[in-house]
C-alpha cells in the first residue's frame, strides 16, 4: 500500500536516479520538439441553411435539407468523397505543391496526402461545416481552405440547377403525348353526345337527370314535413289524453298559461296567509277554472290545426312521388346511352386533370430555372492564421517537464532501484487518554482481534498488502449470531450494520453474517447502502459480481417499507422472500440519513474500532438512533489489540476493509 512515509522516502533515496534520467528525457523532448515541422491551420465556415425561400407556393424539385441532421452529415461524407475531392486536386494543381505532393505525381497516393491535410466536420448540433487545412505556410492554408469551401457551395448550387433542368426538359416532352390523348378522348364525348342527341343540363347531368334529381329532394323534403305534421299532431293527441301541457308555440295559449301560472302562485300566498275559506279565494278559484276552460279550448284548436297540416302535407307528397315515378320511366329509356357517356367523360376528365397538372407544373419548372439558389453559402472565411498548431511553447515546456519527472520516477519505480536505508517506521503520536463516559454506550456484543499478521507482505513503498478480503469472523460473532438466532418471529430479519469511524470493518462484519446464515441453509441478502456524493452515487438498485446489491439510501428505505404501505400485500415485504436481510450503511459521516433505516431493523450493529469507542463519532451515531430507542442495539470492536502497548501502534496495518 502507498504510504505518504514510504513515498518520501523512496523519493529522498532515489532523488538523483530521478532526476538524471529526467533530464535525459527532457532533452530527448526538446530535441523531439524542434525536429516536428511547423504547422499552420486555416478553417473556412460554410453555412447549409435549412429555411427554404418561398417565393412562389409550389416545391422546388429539388428541395433542401430541412431539419434533417442525417442529411447535413451527408453532404459532409460526400466533401470528403474521392469524387469530390479528385477533381479539386487537379484544379489546385497540387502536384506543383511540394510542400503536399512531397515529390508525388501518382492520383492515388496525391488524393491520400491531399486528405491527410484536410478536415471537414460539422460544428456540434449547428447547421455550419467547417473546412480545415493544414500547411507548412499559413497563406497556402488559407487559400486552400477557400477553395475547398467554394468548390463546395458551387456544387451544391449546380446539383440543384442541374436537377430543374433535367425535369424541364422531361416535362416539355411529356406534355405532347398528354395533349393528342386529351384531344382524342374530348372529340369521342361531343360525338356520342351528337349521335344521341343529349343535351347537358349542367356540367356532369342532363336536362332529364337534373328534373329526376330535383323531384328526389322534393319528395324527401315532403316526406320530412309530413312525418313532422304527424309527429305534432300525434303529441298533441297524447297530451290530451294524458292531461299533460305540452311545449305551446301560439302566443295565446302561452299567454293562458302564463297567466295561470301566477294565479296558483297568488292562490298558495292567500292560502298561507288568510286560510282555505277567505273570499278572496273563492274568487281566485273561480278566475283558475275559467283560465283552465280557455286553455283546454285552445288546446283542442291546436290539435285541428295539426290535423289538418298533417293531411295537406300528405297529399303534397302523394304527388311529388307521382311525378317522380314519371320521370323516372322517361329516363330509363336512354339509361344505357347515358352509361356510356359517363365512361366516356370520366375518360376525358381524367386526361385532362393529368394534362393541367403536368402543364402547370412545366411551366412553374420553368420559371423555376431562373429562381435558383443554393441553401449552402460561405459563412467565414479562412485567413491566414498567425500561430501553429503546436501549443505555447511554455506550455510545453512544463508539459514535457512534468511527463519527465513522473516517467522517470515510475522507471526507478519499477527497476526496484532504491537505497539500502531501511524505512523507519512512522508513528502516529500517542493518543490523549480517554475522558470518562458521560453518555449510555451500547453493550458490547462481540469483540474482534487485530487479524493481520505483522509479517504481511509489503510493495516496493514499505506499505502492508491488505488480506483480509475473505475473512470469516463467526468464531468472534458468536454472541452476535445467537442474539440473531433469538429474535422472535416468523419473518426474516433485517440487521443494520454501520461503520462509525474510518476503517471500521462493517463491510467485512456484514459478509461474514451474510456467509453466517448461507452456510446454516437460509435464505439470506447482503445490501451495501452507498452515500450520495453530490449525484454520483447509484440511484438503481444493481448487483455487483461478488454477490453484494448496492443501491442508494431512498431505494433502500422504500424496499424495506414496502410491506408497511397500508395498500401493501403480503408478496411486497421482502421479509417474506429472506431469512435474513443485511444492510451495510458504509458510513454515517458521508450519509448520516442511513440512521432512520433503523426504523425497518430487528437488530443495529455499530462497528468501529477500539480507540472510537468513546470518539465524537459514536456519540453522533447514538444520538441519531436514540429516535428509534426499541430496536437493540449493540457494539461490535474490531481490531483488539493483543495487549494495551500495541493499541497506541496507529497506520501500520490495514485492519478489516471498511
Amino acid at each position: 500500500m502507498l504510504t505518504a512515509a514510504g513515498a518520501l522516502s523512496f523519493i529522498r533515496d532515489n532523488a538523483r536516479r530521478i532526476l538524471a534520467l529526467a533530464l535525459a528525457i527532457f532533452a530527448l523532448g526538446v530535441i523531439v520538439l524542434l525536429v516536428i515541422p511547423v504547422r499552420f491551420a486555416a478553417t473556412a465556415l460554410v453555412v447549409v441553411d435549412p429555411r427554404e425561400q418561398r417565393v412562389t407556393a409550389d416545391q422546388d424539385v429539388l428541395p433542401g435539407i430541412g431539419q434533417d441532421s442525417a442529411a447535413l452529415q451527408s453532404l459532409v461524407e460526400v466533401a470528403k468523397s474521392d469524387g469530390f475531392l479528385k477533381p479539386l486536386i487537379e484544379q489546385l494543381k497540387i502536384r506543383d505543391d511540394e510542400d503536399i505532393s512531397g515529390g508525388h505525381t501518382d492520383p492515388a497516393r496525391l488524393l491520400e496526402r491531399f486528405r491527410n491535410r484536410l478536415d471537414i466536420s460539422r460544428r456540434g448540433l449547428t447547421y455550419v461545416i467547417a473546412i480545415r487545412f493544414t500547411s507548412n505556410r499559413p497563406e497556402r492554408a488559407a487559400y486552400y481552405a477557400n477553395a475547398i469551401a467554394e468548390a463546395f457551395v458551387s456544387s451544391q448550387s449546380r446539383n440543384r440547377t442541374d436537377a430543374t433542368d433535367e425535369a424541364a426538359d422531361w416535362l416539355s416532352g411529356r406534355l405532347k403525348t398528354l395533349n393528342d390523348r386529351l384531344r382524342a378522348s374530348e372529340d369521342a364525348v361531343a360525338t356520342f353526345k351528337l349521335e344521341h342527341r343529349i343535351v347537358n343540363a349542367g356540367k356532369d347531368s342532363t336536362t332529364q337527370q337534373l328534373r329526376v334529381t330535383e323531384l328526389s329532394q322534393q319528395v324527401a323534403a315532403a316526406r320530412a314535413r309530413a312525418e313532422e305534421a304527424k309527429a305534432r299532431y300525434e303529441q298533441a293527441q297524447r297530451d290530451v289524453k294524458a292531461n299533460v301541457e305540452g311545449p305551446a308555440k301560439q302566443d295565446l295559449l302561452s299567454a293562458l298559461r302564463a297567466q295561470r301560472s301566477a294565479l296558483n302562485d297568488q292562490i298558495a300566498q292567500k292560502r298561507a296567509v288568510f286560510g282555505d275559506r277567505h273570499p278572496d279565494l273563492v274568487m281566485s278559484y273561480s278566475q283558475l277554472n275559467d283560465l283552465n276552460r280557455q286553455i283546454e279550448v285552445e288546446r283542442a284548436k291546436s290539435i285541428d290545426t295539426a290535423k289538418s297540416e298533417y293531411e295537406a302535407q300528405r297529399e303534397q307528397q302523394k304527388a311529388l312521388e307521382g311525378q317522380m315515378k314519371a320521370a323516372e320511366s322517361q329516363l330509363l329509356v336512354d339509361g344505357q346511352a347515358l352509361v356510356r357517356l359517363q365512361e366516356l367523360q370520366r375518360d376525358a376528365e381524367a386526361n385532362r386533370n393529368i394534362y393541367e397538372q403536368f402543364l402547370s407544373r412545366s411551366k412553374t419548372t420553368n420559371e423555376q430555372r431562373l429562381l435558383q439558389s443554393s441553401q449552402t453559402k460561405i459563412a467565414s472565411s479562412a485567413i491566414p492564421p498567425l500561430r501553429s498548431t503546436l501549443p505555447p511553447l511554455p506550455l510545453l515546456l512544463a508539459a514535457l517537464a512534468i511527463g519527465s519527472l513522473l516517467t522517470s520516477t515510475a522507471v526507478v519505480a519499477a527497476t526496484g532501484r532504491r537505497s539500502d536505508k531501511p524505512v523507519e517506521d512512522v508513528r502516529a503520536p500517542d493518543p490523549a487518554p480517554r475522558q470518562p463516559a458521560s453518555w449510555p454506550r451500547p453493550p458490547v456484543w462481540a469483540r474482534i482481534p487485530d487479524l493481520l499478521p505483522g509479517d504481511v507482505p509489503r510493495n516496493i513503498w514499505q506499505g502492508p498488502v491488505s488480506a483480509t478480503a475473505a475473512l470469516d469472523l463467526s468464531p468472534h460473532l458468536r454472541p452476535l449470531l445467537d442474539r440473531l438466532e433469538k429474535l422472535p418471529g416468523a419473518r426474516g430479519k433485517v440487521a443494520l450494520v454501520m461503520s462509525v469511524g474510518k476503517r471500521a470493518g462493517g463491510n467485512t462484519v456484514a459478509r461474514s453474517l451474510n456467509r453466517w446464515a448461507v452456510n446454516k441453509g437460509k435464505l439470506s441478502v447482503l445490501i451495501r447502502v452507498e452515500p450520495d456524493l453530490g449525484g454520483a452515487a447509484v440511484s438503481l438498485v444493481k448487483e455487483q459480481a461478488d454477490g453484494m446489491t448496492t443501491a442508494d439510501f431512498r431505494s433502500v428505505d422504500a424496499l424495506l417499507g414496502a410491506g408497511k404501505r397500508p395498500e401493501a400485500s403480503p408478496a411486497d415485504d421482502i421479509r417474506s422472500e429472506f431469512d435474513l436481510i443485511v444492510v451495510h450503511a458504509t458510513s454515517l459521516a458521508l450519509q448520516p440519513e442511513a440512521a432512520a433505516l433503523a426504523a425497518h431493523a430487528d437488530l443495529v450493529v455499530l462497528v468501529a474500532c477500539e480507540d472510537a469507542v468513546d470518539s465524537a463519532a459514536m456519540r453522533r451515531a447514538m444520538a441519531a438512533l436514540s429516535r428509534f430507542g426499541s430496536v437493540p442495539t449493540g457494539l461490535v470492536i474490531n481490531r483488539v489489540p493483543p495487549d494495551p502497548s500495541a493499541a497506541r501502534r496507529r497506520g501500520e496495518v490495514l485492519g478489516l476493509a471498511g
